[in-house]
């Protein structure tokens, strides 16, 4: 009991939530800039655009049959071979938001696809062009269907920031990783604290988007 007290002093809980602060920066930006991405090449899949929709099909098949640590490996010790050097967050937000964005893209074509194609051709035959059918009709349907996956899929994003303290991150967990390095007997403690801070988080997501599925009438 003495060493949980002592694990969470003020300079720990202070050191730990500093390092939080970062996990929450990096997987706010990586969920945004993913998200954007992945509708972006979901709908390419979706459309089939000769030549650039199977390309981009393959790079996102390689994309999301590669392990996440090698993308982190790539974009921070790789890109500097090439000239490109990035800090420790941007090399993160970099990895995670590509990794995702190509997650996104699947669960966004399967969600295009879910949505009966009568939905299009009669869209269309009211005089609406592909662009705004495809806006306006098939995109708010196909969302709905999509919510729940892509939710999931923002939880393992937020997950998954842990694995940048391979790449020195400052992140909840490097900073844990550090309080107990200085006295083993914090390992409990900080590991219980790393499991409230995820839960927390991770609980108030799902909450949020079953509030949203039920908006929504999914």
């Amino acid at each position: 009991m003495k060493s949980f007290i002592d694990a969470l002093s003020w300079v720990n809980v202070h050191y730990l939530l500093e390092g939080f602060m970062i996990t929450l920066e990096v997987s706010v930006v990586s969920i945004i800039v993913s998200f954007i991405l992945g509708i972006i090449l979901g709908i390419i899949r979706y459309v089939n655009i000769k030549v650039v929709s199977p390309v981009i099909g393959f790079v996102i098949d390689i994309i999301r049959n590669l392990p996440l640590i090698l993308m982190l490996f790539f974009v921070y010790f790789g890109l500097p071979e090439m000239g490109i050097r990035l800090n420790a967050v941007s090399a993160t937000i970099i990895a995670l938001s590509i990794f995702e964005a190509a997650m996104i893209a699947e669960i966004v074509r399967s969600g295009i696809k879910a949505v009966p194609k009568g939905q299009m051709e009669a869209a269309r035959s009211n005089g609406m062009t592909y662009r705004q059918a495809m806006t306006n009709i098939i995109l708010p349907q196909a969302l709905r269907k999509m919510i729940p996956p892509i939710v999931s899929q923002f939880i393992s994003l937020i997950k998954d920031t842990s694995l940048a303290t391979i790449i020195l991150l400052p992140e909840v967990t490097f900073n844990a990783q550090l309080i107990y390095g200085q006295n083993v007997n914090y390992m409990i403690p900080m590991y219980v604290a790393l499991a409230v801070l995820y839960f927390v988080v991770n609980y108030l997501l799902s909450v949020a988007s079953r509030i949203l599925a039920k908006r929504l009438a999914i």
